[in-house]
């Protein structure tokens, strides 16, 4: 994603300026003359077209769910990791729109729910139909097994410093992918844990503090471990 190109108009260079800054330095730490600096216009011209900040702001929050988004064919397939794989496959080319999104996921605004939801909606679907075509085994809970797959799935997107600063490299670059795919495929296939005995211990344990607290009985887990002096018999 190229800033600044011939034939993009004013408004839309002002909004990648915003982009890329935003993204890099954060909304509080951006000012209208950086990006009008970046974008090679007056202040005042950001303001015409956006009326302040904050304008600007929705407008480039909007163009990165767009950006995001704009396959729908992606999402309805089941797979929404593949917008956040195309991005990262070229991350030079995506730095802006992965900068951007990062900071966005974490933020508190209607943009940030809406990219997340749609995510979360395409895990559902490809749960649900990885279920029923016998690839996927039944969950527990589908609802949230989605929901953390999801969360995996933008980790890469969110956590992209930190995760090529682990491997050493970018997780989608060719030795990335090379080095990832096997143990991610193993944890996936063979699970974590070599038998069910913490399954069984968490089951018991939550069927043990279910239902109505009655404070009855010695071993009860509801029971009060320290109840008021002459409170038991």
């Amino acid at each position: 994603m190229r800033l600044v190109e011939g034939d993009l108009t004013t408004r839309a260079r002002i909004r990648d300026a915003a982009v890329h800054l935003f993204g890099r330095e954060g909304f509080a730490a951006t000012t209208v003359r950086a990006v009008a600096a970046l974008a090679g216009v007056s202040p005042a011209l950001v303001v015409h077209h956006f009326e302040s900040k904050d304008g600007l702001r929705l407008a480039c929050d909007e163009y990165v769910v767009n950006q995001f988004l704009g396959r729908k064919d992606e999402l309805a397939n089941g797979d929404p990791s593949v917008a956040i794989q195309r991005w990262l496959a070229d991350v030079d080319a995506y730095r802006p729109l992965i900068d951007y999104s990062a900071r966005m996921l974490t933020s508190n605004s209607p943009a940030a729910d809406e990219l997340f939801d749609a995510i979360l909606a395409g895990t559902s679907t490809m749960v649900d139909e990885q279920v029923a075509a016998g690839i996927m085994r039944e969950p527990l809970d589908r609802s949230v097994t989605a929901l953390f797959l999801t969360l995996y799935g933008v980790v890469p997107l969110v956590m992209h410093r930190q995760v090529a600063r682990s491997l050493g490299m970018e997780q989608l670059s060719a030795d990335g992918i090379r080095r990832s795919t096997m143990p991610i495929l193993d944890l996936y296939t063979h699970g974590l844990y070599a038998d069910d005995r913490f399954l069984v211990a968490a089951q018991e344990a939550l069927a043990r503090t279910s239902g109505p607290r009655s404070d009855k009985g010695e071993n009860n887990p509801n029971q009060d471990p320290d109840p008021p002096h002459g409170a038991r018999s």
